[in-house]
């Protein structure tokens, strides 16, 4: 036993920091490469309602939610560094609980708003005539 010698335990140590844990570590690049991306993807739907470009607001409402969306991907991607091999799939499983929420929360808002502006229309002249 005490003829054996240990040839692992001098390396042990030195390969630690190599491995790849799936983490994306960004560079100067990547935050400008987003930052850039972040300002054409805010830009563009400033021009849009600023211009009036579409006739229809419904038009104009899609195409905003479009470039939220996108620009919602370009911040998780290049500034929180969220991919599917990160932190051993959690960061996937958070991503599916925040898009969950917001679907819940953009739905509900949208539904609220839709009855309080259906309900509360204020009443026309024809119908302040016939109230008792």
């Amino acid at each position: 036993m005490s003829a054996h010698t240990d040839t692992h335990s001098h390396d042990s140590g030195h390969h630690d920091h190599d491995h790849d844990d799936g983490a994306s570590h960004s560079t100067l690049r990547g935050y400008v490469t987003g930052f850039i991306l972040s300002v054409i993807l805010t830009a563009i739907p400033f021009w849009l309602v600023m211009g009036k470009v579409f006739d229809s607001s419904s038009t104009t409402a899609a195409v905003l939610l479009g470039f939220a969306a996108v620009q919602i991907v370009v911040h998780m991607v290049y500034f929180l560094h969220m991919n599917t091999r990160s932190e051993g799939g959690w960061n996937m499983l958070a991503l599916v609980f925040t898009v969950v929420v917001v679907v819940i929360a953009l739905s509900g808002s949208l539904w609220v708003m839709y009855h309080l502006n259906h309900n509360m229309m204020p009443m026309s002249v024809h119908d302040m005539k016939n109230m008792p």
